[in-house]
Formats: C-alpha cells, structure tokens, sequence
C-alpha cells in the first residue's frame, strides 16, 4: 500500500490543489488522504497503513510558471515557498522518515493565484493524478 497526502487549503485557491488530488484519486494500491493544513494529524493513520511509499503534493512557490510540476528533494525543501502549514513540510517528513520504512516524496505544484484555482494549476493536477495512476511519477523533474 501506497499513501497520497494532499496538503493544502481550498478556500486559498491554488494553494488547494493537494487536497483537490487527493479528493480525486483512487487506486487498489493507494491510500489517499485530505489532509488539509495539517497533515501531522494524520500519522496515525499513515503508520497503520505500514506504507511503502508515501507521496505528499502541496503548491509551492518555485519561481517556476505557473502549473509547473516539481519533485522537490529534501535539500532544496528551503528553496520552495509553502504557505498554509503548521508544521513546516521537512520536519514532518523527517517524522514519517522516523516512524515509518515509507520511501517519502514531495510534489510541488506552482501556484499561480490565491483566490480561486487556476487552470493552469487544475490542468497540472490533472496531469499529476493520470501519472499516479500510470505509476510515472519517476519521470517528474526535479528541482
């Protein structure tokens, strides 16, 4: 079992876009989890599902274009801007790197605007849920 944290806050437009996903998302291989701002409620959760791999997607300002998509390595979490959190996303991952075996990833999504969602932002999300199900996350650049 896989698990999908979609991290983010709806009512600020693209900054919705993690949950947006995980709302979306349905696998026999994922579990995916709306975790709204707060994905450390949910460790809990994460560590009955024993995951083997955890992804976690959340808009992140990258001073890309925007709907740009982006793995985001640990040692460049400080150069992506994350804006609704309580607990800052490389704390958290290092959590789960202490209560779980998971392989941890990060997917950033660059916002474009905090009102409502952008397209350009939806058409990424749509992208990034077709290469979940195709299991390509792989291919995503890095930043």
């Amino acid at each position: 079992m896989d698990v999908l944290l979609g991290v983010g806050n709806d009512a600020n437009g693209d900054d919705g876009i993690g949950p947006w996903i995980a709302r979306r998302f349905n696998s026999e291989k994922w579990h995916a989890i709306d975790c709204f701002t707060v994905p450390e409620n949910y460790t809990g959760d994460i560590k009955r599902l024993q995951p083997r791999r955890i992804v976690i997607v959340d808009a992140a300002d990258m001073d890309l274009q925007p709907g740009s998509i982006r793995v985001i390595p640990r040692d460049s979490i400080g150069s992506a801007t994350f804006s609704t959190h309580a607990m800052p996303l490389s704390m958290f991952i290092d959590y789960l790197d202490d209560v779980t075996d998971a392989e941890v990833t990060l997917i950033g999504i660059q916002p474009r605007r905090f009102d409502s969602m952008s397209s350009e932002v939806r058409n990424a999300g749509i992208r990034l849920l077709e290469m979940l199900r195709s299991d390509s996350i792989g291919d995503l650049p890095r930043l």
